[in-house]
């Protein structure tokens, strides 16, 4: 997903920067804006999850070992969620910026 957000991104300056702006092009910016944060939803409730998790099975470390096996697993796939979702984030709000430059340009 990252590396489609950023191609459509660097087509979206090119365009901008071009002044090829229409609107089959807004309609398509919110489209595709629509599509991201379905995406982006998607993964904060999975990040969500896997965080709940993570502290469920840091509770459970005292009963048992195992627990600490678990919590260590959970936090391995937790951080990179996280720095995902945020990245996600990041760009989806770059591309309201974008959307609002094409509106402005008008």
């Amino acid at each position: 997903m990252k590396a489609y957000i950023d191609a459509y991104i660097k087509v979206l300056e090119d365009k901008i920067q071009n002044k090829d702006v229409s609107q089959e092009l807004k309609d398509e910016l919110l489209i595709k804006i629509n599509f991201f944060n379905k995406e982006r939803i998607i993964h904060l409730i999975i990040t969500l999850f896997y965080a709940l998790f993570t502290v469920l099975f840091i509770c459970h470390i005292r009963d048992s070992l195992l627990y600490l096996i678990f919590a260590l697993f959970m936090v391995c796939f937790l951080i990179p969620y996280i720095i995902y979702y945020f990245r996600l984030e990041a760009r989806v709000q770059y591309l309201y910026k974008l959307y609002d430059k094409i509106k402005n340009s008008d």
